[in-house]
Parts: structure tokens; sequence; C-alpha cells
């Protein structure tokens, strides 16, 4: 399968949250590779999004959102996990990102379950945190190409017709924007 180009994430980002649904992550580490199909995702844009990082103006954490589409946006929460995000907006939009919410293991569960210490493959990667810790991604993995072959990278797959769409998960403001979506 080919990698995703720059000119995927160069559109409207909550299209691109439904884009990449059925589309394959692959995370690197030397000659081991762990990757799953994108289950679920979440849009991120800027002044129209108050859940945004994006939101009200450009900071140390959030700058990468407002660069180069198909860059690795990797911030730290709640003091304790990491969550992977890709930069994808149009050209004249300022910011966007799409957080990859959960996959669907394929490669290398036996890892995924080490680093995870946990054996349920239903609860091996169905969050955010939950995902980068199996598959090894910390802020080390801040502003990767993700269009070019490398520790972390997006691959062509699926086209998926059946999409469900939600509010964002953990968010205060901009509930009413349903940019949550689910295969």
């Amino acid at each position: 399968m080919s990698i995703l180009p720059k000119e995927f994430y160069q559109r409207d980002t909550v299209i691109v949250a439904k884009d990449l649904l059925g589309k394959k992550l692959v995370r690197k580490i030397g000659n081991y590779e762990m990757s799953g199909i994108i289950i679920e995702t979440e849009a991120y844009r800027h002044k129209d999004d108050p859940a945004s990082h994006a939101f009200r103006k450009i900071t140390d954490r959030n700058k990468v959102m407002f660069g180069e589409v198909g860059i690795a946006y990797v911030y730290f929460t709640y003091g304790m996990h990491y969550c992977f995000n890709v930069v994808a907006k149009k050209s004249k939009i300022s910011a966007g990102a799409v957080l990859i919410r959960g996959i669907n293991p394929e490669k290398g569960i036996k890892k995924m379950e080490k680093n995870r210490n946990v054996k349920n493959f239903k609860n091996l990667t169905n969050g955010p945190a939950k995902l980068t810790q199996a598959l090894e991604i910390t802020k080390e993995h801040l502003g990767i190409d993700l269009t070019k072959k490398s520790k972390i990278y997006i691959e062509d797959g699926l086209y998926i017709k059946k999409i469900k769409k939600s509010t964002r998960v953990g968010i205060k403001n901009g509930k009413e924007m349903l940019w949550n979506f689910k295969l």
C-alpha cells in the first residue's frame, strides 16, 4: 500500500477525519512493525472550534497545528498520557488536526499487549492514550512527517461508506459539532 501524500491532508479537517477511517497506521521500531486500521478519529480546527488547542492563539504546545499538513502533532495530557494527531487543513485555514482515537490492531499485537500489559484485544487500542501506549508513541514523535516512510506513517487503505458520527469525547465546548467519527 502507498503512504498517504500531503495532498490528502490539504483538505477540510472534518473531511480528512472521515477519510482517515479505514487507513492503516504504521509504527516502526527498528525492523519491528506494529500497525492497525484506523477505526476512530476526531477533527479539531481553529477559530470556529472552541474545543481545539488552536482556538485562541498559537503556543509552543499547538504550533504544529498551524504548520505543514501531514505532520505528527503529539501532546501530553492529564499529566500522564500522550495523544497522537495528524495536521490536516485547507490552505485558507490557519490550523487543524485530526486526533487518532483508535485502531484495529493487525501487526505486532504481542508487542502492543506487552506495552500495555493487557491481553484483552478489544481494549488494546480503543482510545487515544491506549493507542499511543501500545504503539510507543511519545513526544519524541512530535513533528514527524507522516507522508514519508519513517518511524510512523499512514498508508492508504479501505474506502469506508458507513460512518457513525457523534460529539467529540471529553470536551466542554463545541459539543454541537459532531466531529467524532467511527467505523
